[in-house]
């Protein structure tokens, strides 16, 4: 029978991205064991899972480890696991694409750095694997799915292509070769027992399956053992070969508060989410009761580059007694919690339970509450240049939280920020906002736009500014959904600066009515644009400004459905004008003596272009 056998060459984008992992972190290169021992480990949590319905998966084979095994005069390295393994077309799919859509953000990311690639860009943009080319000249994956009896075997010197063909393998899983590149001076030796045991121990002690390697000691021999040399000398000590485990093991997040340190905690944090740089700050919880569960969760510190992308994985795994569930759990976090990383391992969970049994489940309904209310209060308790931080990179999904998670929205209120008219560069919460508030101001006063600095000289905000009354500054898409959602806050009604009469101002019946004649017939001119002509409650020094019923859809929001592309039927507006200014006095005064002078109908359409 003839075995498939195929040569492909990289994606251009591709081989940049492997001649920037090759040759620019040097300093780094002991990442690739950490990420080739996550890939082994998280394969066996696959199969571990998948083995409670298929049992016959396991076939001989049912305990489960990761072997290293280093062969220093070949100069090689194997990290070899009995996990799920690959089909030949899953190969293709995870292996040849190099992650598919995170290389050009990788490329992005670089780029923006000025070229210095620093090390939390191998894990945050999931081309964990191709780390391994660091160290490595040649890399070698050969692979069989459990269940399967064909293998695979992929092979690339980073070159610009790989070979991908059908072989055999004994058992299922995977084995990943690595020839290595000779040390330069000072540098490691990774085909070395010590050096692959502190690598092991600082980065993958806490993997919940043995890490073993074939060790040699001298070992002294019993007395009734002994036997002698060719001098007639007893030989006292021989050399014993034996598999050793590298790791403890130990479940980090079923141990005590106490019993771990500040280390493991970063370097578990590390495993799961593949982000070399430390976390914020981190929340472990245990509770006992009617519901039990353990829970270590972890606030990155910064944002994923795919975060805000649509379809990027929640970071939340799911384990029932140590054994694997699922990862990308979004049914313990809400959309708006995305950001957290972390374990939650609820022991009274049925094993077999698919996501839309977990949707409907008291129990997982029950830790979801209880999560949700503990990390705000994490939030809440920050420290302030730590919450700065944090909003800088998150602030923006936690805004969705108004809008979706009503029995909380109170509490996500409190965590927001804003900049302001007032505040310059510095954000503030809402309630700072009220607190500085005027004693007669009755509404807390916003306006949404591209960026701050045009917002700020918004005609819009004229009369406001008049009366010294700060104004929010809204700048980011979800700033819109969000506002209309809150509505009001400790009692304070949210208002939009423009939209709806701001009452700031009294226009006497007689003023109004002395231009009454001209406004009906500036609309009459612009009726196809517009949907009414009113004095302007907004301006003081400006002539003309649009603004909306109080629950029309800003104009803001029309241009960002129509970015998205989004079917949007535009509302006509209302044309407010300044009566007090100059420009209005001179209109009255040409419509009074002629109605039908033709520079006023020129004058209106002049007035709605300004």
């Amino acid at each position: 029978m003839e075995t498939r056998k195929e040569t492909h060459h990289f994606r251009t984008e591709v081989q940049q991205l492997l001649n920037l992992i090759i040759h620019s972190l040097y300093s780094h290169k002991e990442i690739f064991l950490r990420e080739l021992i996550s890939n082994a480990s998280d394969a066996i949590d696959k199969l571990r899972f998948k083995s409670q319905l298929e049992p016959g998966l396991l076939e001989n084979d049912p305990e489960f480890r990761i072997r290293i095994t280093a062969d220093p005069a070949a100069r090689t390295i194997e990290v070899s696991d009995n996990g799920i393994g690959m089909t030949y077309d899953e190969v293709i799919e995870n292996i040849g694409t190099i992650a598919r859509s995170g290389t050009a953000g990788f490329l992005e990311a670089v780029k923006e750095s000025k070229g210095l690639v620093k090390p939390e860009l191998i894990g945050q943009f999931g081309v964990g694997f191709y780390s391994a080319f660091m160290a490595a000249e040649r890399v070698t994956l050969i692979t069989r799915a459990a269940g399967s009896s064909l293998a695979t075997q992929w092979e690339s010197t980073g070159d610009g292509s790989y070979s991908i063909e059908e072989t055999v393998k004994e058992s299922r899983g995977t084995t990943v070769i690595l020839n290595l590149r000779k040390p330069e001076e000072d540098e490691q030796d990774f085909t070395n027992e010590w050096v692959l045991r502190d690598i092991v121990k600082r980065h993958s002690d806490f993997v919940s399956y043995p890490i073993v390697m074939e060790t040699e000691r001298r070992e002294p021999i019993p007395e009734k053992e002994q036997i002698v040399d060719s001098d007639g000398q007893p030989i006292k000590e021989r050399t014993v070969k034996r598999d050793e485990t590298l790791n403890s093991m130990k479940a980090i997040w079923t141990r005590g508060k106490d019993e771990v340190s500040d280390e493991e905690y970063t370097e578990f944090y590390k495993h799961i989410s593949h982000d070399w740089s430390e976390p914020l700050t981190r929340l472990h919880m245990h509770l006992e009761g009617t519901t039990e569960y353990d829970a270590l969760l972890f606030i990155p510190a910064h944002a994923p580059f795919d975060f805000f992308r649509p379809g990027s994985k929640h970071g939340i795994h799911l384990y029932c007694k140590r054994v694997f569930i699922m990862d990308d759990c979004q049914e313990l976090l809400p959309e708006y919690l995305g950001f957290i990383q972390g374990v939650v391992d609820a022991p009274d969970l049925n094993l077999n339970v698919s996501r839309e049994i977990l949707q409907h489940d008291p129990l997982m309904r029950n830790i979801r509450k209880n999560l949700i209310k503990r990390i705000l209060d994490l939030l809440s308790g920050m420290e302030q240049e730590q919450y700065d931080t944090f909003y800088k990179e998150f602030g923006q999904i936690l805004k969705i939280g108004i809008q979706s998670d009503t029995e909380n929205r109170d509490r996500i209120s409190k965590l927001l920020r804003f900049r302001t008219t007032k505040s310059g560069e510095k954000l503030i919460s809402l309630k700072e906002y009220v607190d500085h508030m005027r004693v007669d101001q009755d509404g807390i006063y916003y306006i949404t736009g591209d960026n701050a600095a045009s917002l700020v000289n918004s005609p819009h905000l004229e009369r406001l500014r008049e009366k010294d009354i700060e104004v929010l500054l809204m700048t980011e898409p979800i700033d819109e959904w969000m506002a209309q959602s809150l509505r009001e806050y400790e009692g304070k009604t949210l208002k939009s600066a423009e939209k709806g009469d701001l009452a700031l101002v009294e226009i006497d019946s007689a003023t109004k009515d002395s231009f009454a004649a001209l406004f009906t017939f500036v609309k009459e001119q612009l009726q196809d644009k517009i949907r009414d002509v009113r004095p302007s409650t907004h301006l003081k020094d400006s002539v003309a400004c649009l603004s909306g019923d109080t629950y029309q859809m800003s104009g803001y929001m029309e241009k960002m459905l129509k970015a998205y592309g989004q079917p949007v039927q535009e509302a006509k507006r209302v044309l407010e004008l300044n009566i007090e200014h100059p420009v209005l006095q001179k209109l009255r005064s040409l419509f009074a003596k002629d109605k039908d002078d033709s520079v006023l109908k020129d004058y209106s359409r002049l007035l709605l272009d300004m």
